[in-house]
């Protein structure tokens, strides 16, 4: 796939950001690229016109985002329905998200207009709350949904369900609910295990049990997880993607079940998933 218009987003808080976003934009024009710049990344960078990044999504065929995996979650949350084919470049050390780093964006132009892209299509959360003020409104999660206790040092209980059965309360500092994506973020540092991008499953991993026989649980991406918030005396809060803190109220139940949509993720000839773990979690093997 050759796209024809590009969106670009840039994490605007990077050192270096704004000459990257000129020199990119030019290179993608020569390219014969149209370019779409978000508003506040064209206002960094000096460019005299941006774009909400609604219209963004709904003009462009691919998003180039200039930052961190953060910077590409946090877009994907502001995208609603106007999900796009991703294509990150990562301003610093390799992401798992992001396919590409900042010294290598000549490569990364050549391939996009070559349309030499290979895109994995990531599985995305819809999240509902029921019995809140916030009832019914669905938020989008690529990585995770994440319950936790914020700044109270004791435990909080949430009663977990899978397809309308019953798992457990668990008591526990918190609980992740994560994508195939998500794996390899909190969850992993919770213990959980690592899932392939195409592994058709979520896993559920508990933050610090009281119960030690309380672990990880993978369950198909079909599934539907129900969360209710049974802790009395403490707040929980919801936090979707490392988005701002959702305070959740004793009796609320939250609903997560895959999207209808998907996130085409981009990465380069060459450069698999696998292949990044081993990276990223320094996996050698053994001299044993």
């Amino acid at each position: 796939m050759r796209p024809n218009k590009i969106g670009l987003v840039a994490h605007t808080g990077k050192p270096g950001v704004a000459e990257l976003t000129r020199t990119l934009l030019g290179e993608l024009e020569r390219a014969g690229l149209k370019v779409f710049v978000e508003a506040k990344t064209a206002a960094l960078a000096g460019l005299p016109e941006g774009y909400a990044t609604a219209d963004l999504g709904r003009e462009s065929e691919l998003l180039v985002v200039l930052g961190g995996d953060g910077t590409i979650l946090h877009l994907v949350g502001q995208l609603g329905d106007n999900i796009r084919p991703l294509f990150g470049i990562n301003i610093g050390a390799l992401g798992f998200l992001t396919c590409a780093n900042s010294s290598a964006h000549v490569e990364a132009v050549r391939c996009i207009a070559a349309g030499e892209m290979i895109f994995s299509e990531r599985t995305l959360l819809d999240v509902v709350l029921q019995g809140s003020q916030s009832a019914g409104a669905v938020m989008t999660a690529l990585n995770d949904v994440v319950f936790s206790r914020g700044e109270v040092s004791r435990l909080v209980r949430l009663k977990t369900s899978v397809n309308g059965e019953t798992l457990t309360e668990f008591n526990a500092d918190g609980l992740i609910v994560a994508t195939p994506t998500g794996s390899t973020a909190y969850s992993l540092s919770a213990g959980g295990p690592i899932l392939s991008p195409d592994s058709g499953a979520f896993v559920i991993t508990p933050i610090c049990p009281h119960v030690l026989t309380n672990r990880s649980i993978i369950v198909d991406e079909d599934a539907t997880v129900e969360i209710e918030v049974t802790e009395r005396e403490y707040p929980v809060f919801l936090t979707v993607d490392g988005r701002e803190p959702l305070r959740v109220e004793h009796g609320t139940r939250v609903q997560i079940k895959k999207s209808p949509r998907v996130l085409p993720l981009a990465s380069l000839p060459g450069v698999s998933f696998f292949g990044v773990v081993r990276q990223k979690l320094k996996w050698s093997g053994s001299n044993v």
